[in-house]
């Protein structure tokens, strides 16, 4: 399926974090985990629409790794993938690798 967020909406799927452990080396369980909060993009919108009807260019292109909040966006799933839904301004940095 194709997916095209509208307006400063973007697609991003979650990276997959590494085992996580305690400063003690103990093994935390994958229940006990919390979601990762970095992302590569996969799906742009248009961009926003100003008060003068102009578009704002989007910021963020497809295939970046970004950052973003802990609690943001809306969680979607798609052809059996789990994804993130979020605006623009919800992305916190993008990482230049």
């Amino acid at each position: 399926m194709k997916f095209r967020p509208l307006g400063d909406r973007i697609l991003v799927k979650r990276m997959e974090e590494e085992e996580q452990k305690s400063p003690g080396g103990i093994i935390i369980p994958d229940t006990a985990k919390e979601k990762p909060q970095r992302g590569v993009v996969t799906a742009v919108g248009k961009g926003a629409i100003n008060e003068k009807g102009e578009r704002i260019a989007m910021e963020v292109k497809v295939g970046e790794e970004v950052l973003f909040g802990k609690y943001s966006g809306n969680d979607v799933k798609i052809d059996n993938d789990e994804y993130l839904i979020l605006k623009e301004s919800e992305v916190l940095g993008i990482i230049d690798k």
